[in-house]
């Protein structure tokens, strides 16, 4: 290959849409074991790499020229092939100094803490040294005892609950919480009282649990995809020896953004979430997934699970279904009418999605005899009345829908893309 990504494993990576978003050049993914790894490198043949973990201080053995940011670090990500001669860089200080700087706006007199100790751990600790950060803790599973910087002290997990009201930024350098595994949190944020942003280099899904919990808790907080564009952009500065425009890294970001997300419909039974979650799809080309239809495929029609088994089966059995498609990633997805009762499921829709309410009146909405809930006029009117306020909050986005299929689309497509 010319230009491309080497790692392991490397499912979840979104490199290759932004580096051809960039332009100019095609961009492979390469999984490779370490055997593979090492062989790839002897081999050389390649014009240009980002590579990621478990490789990024591996990689240094086999350069001829190591930049010196990259040599202060310890670690490379990018490597250029001029003439046979590998030269190695560090790409991942400028992702994640933006990242850090779009969280946080003065680090003079704070404490950070950095979760991990690996490759991404030792650019973060050097990017928060440049930008004035007054102490720096680094979490690990084991104990270290070279305790002597001014700055960085080590400390392990358990000794968190001792440092976390200390604590105004949180980066998470570690895996942990990465696709497939996104049900996972490296730690529990409960205690960090006076934190102020939390930052995880994890980018798929686009909200961490980690993140997620964080906005739950009022903290500004971001996972690592504006870094992952930030540092692809001045990789493709290196490849190609040219400087690229800074309105092009925020096009991009907005574009893998936009194809990422999910688009999710909420609203009451009726309101016309699967007709117009089909036409939204057409119109994004996303695939399109409704979530009642999934429980019809397994378990039978929703109204004869509730009629049989009860409300609260039918809910258990549609938090499930949710569940299963949570790790999709740029689909139109419609939920049941009553998804946004639990949770659990807004926290499994919003970690990859935008929640758009249909708000349609409920003097347009009939009520079903397939609808057990809402059968009848007197019980469609009470579950509106139970349920809009948590519509309207548990939404990102409402839309106030008219009598036009047409126009409504134009409203949904218009404003999740703003």
């Amino acid at each position: 290959m010319e230009y491309g990504l080497v790692g392991h494993p490397l499912g979840h990576s979104f490199s290759q849409e932004i580096h051809e978003a960039i332009g100019g050049y095609a961009y492979e993914i390469k999984d490779l074991d370490q055997n593979d790894f090492i062989q790839f490198m002897k081999e050389k043949k390649f014009r240009g790499i980002n590579v990621t973990i478990p490789y990024k201080e591996k990689v240094t053995e086999y350069l001829d020229f190591i930049d010196p940011v990259a040599q202060e670090i310890g670690a490379v990500n990018t490597v250029i092939n001029i003439n046979n001669k590998l030269y190695g860089y560090n790409t991942d200080i400028f992702g994640i100094t933006d990242l850090i700087k779009r969280n946080i706006r003065n680090l003079q007199n704070k404490t950070a803490l950095i979760l991990g100790s690996g490759g991404t751990s030792k650019t973060a600790e050097f990017a928060l040294k440049k930008l004035g950060c007054k102490k720096i803790y680094k979490a690990s599973r084991k104990k270290r005892t070279e305790n002597t910087e001014n700055v960085t002290r080590y400390v392990t997990y358990d000794d968190l609950p001792f440092i976390s009201e200390e604590i105004s930024l949180i980066i998470n350098t570690t895996p942990v919480g990465m696709y497939p595994k996104s049900e996972t949190s490296p730690i529990d944020l409960d205690s960090f009282k006076k934190t102020e942003a939390v930052i995880d280099a994890v980018y798929n899904p686009i909200k961490t649990k980690l993140v997620y919990k964080a906005e739950t808790l009022g903290i500004k907080s971001e996972s690592g995809l504006y870094m992952l564009v930030s540092q692809a952009v001045k990789a493709s500065e290196l490849f190609s020896d040219t400087k690229i425009k800074n309105d092009l890294k925020e096009k991009i970001f907005n574009r893998v953004l936009k194809t990422r997300q999910n688009i999710v419909l909420t609203g009451m039974p009726g309101s016309g979430k699967t007709t117009l979650g089909k036409k939204v799809a057409t119109i994004t080309n996303k695939p399109f997934i409704d979530t009642d239809e999934i429980i019809e495929n397994n378990y039978g029609h929703p109204s004869e699970i509730i009629k049989n088994y009860g409300e609260k089966r039918f809910r258990d059995i549609e938090t499930e279904a949710i569940k299963s498609i949570m790790l999709n990633t740029g689909t139109v997805i419609a939920v049941g009418g009553g998804a946004i009762l639990r949770d659990e499921n807004i926290e499994y829709l919003k970690r990859n999605g935008v929640l758009i309410f249909i708000d349609r009146d409920i003097s347009e909405i009939s009520p079903t005899d397939d609808r057990p809930l809402s059968s009848d006029k007197e019980k469609l009117k009470k579950i509106y009345k139970e349920r809009y306020d948590r519509y309207i909050n548990t939404a990102d986005i409402k839309i106030k829908a008219v009598d036009n299929i047409e126009k409504n689309v134009k409203k949904i497509t218009e404003e999740f893309f703003k």
